[in-house]
């Protein structure tokens, strides 16, 4: 006897919920299959940072450096913005304005 299409319906729900979960669930399920060892080391914080632009200055003109003073960059504004972990270039990005304060989107990353 064929099943009826009320008792797959279930099943194909199912997958279609499967096929929309975010990355995130993907991810935790890869964090789950570590050993605990592993999982550990996920816990490590390391000094991210934002580089807007940057540049190398003598002593002298830092010294000339007041309140009112510009410093100007070869950077346009619309270039990428680079995002470090530890002094090394791991994405791109761009900034955001996320409430009140400011935040990164990627737009890359370093392979």
């Amino acid at each position: 006897m064929a099943e009826s299409t009320s008792e797959n319906a279930p099943e194909v729900a199912t997958a279609a919920m499967a096929a929309q979960r975010p990355a995130a669930t993907t991810l935790e399920a890869g964090v789950d299959s570590l050993t605990a060892h592993a999982r550990g080391l996920l816990r490590i914080c390391v000094p991210i940072q934002l580089t807007l632009a940057s540049q190398r200055k003598n002593i002298q003109e830092i010294i000339e450096l007041g309140p009112g003073s510009i410093v100007k960059f070869d950077k346009t504004f619309d270039e990428p913005l680079e995002l470090q972990v530890n002094d090394r270039t791991i994405a791109f990005g761009e900034v955001v304005k996320v409430g009140d304060k400011f935040g990164v989107r990627i737009s890359g990353l370093v392979k």
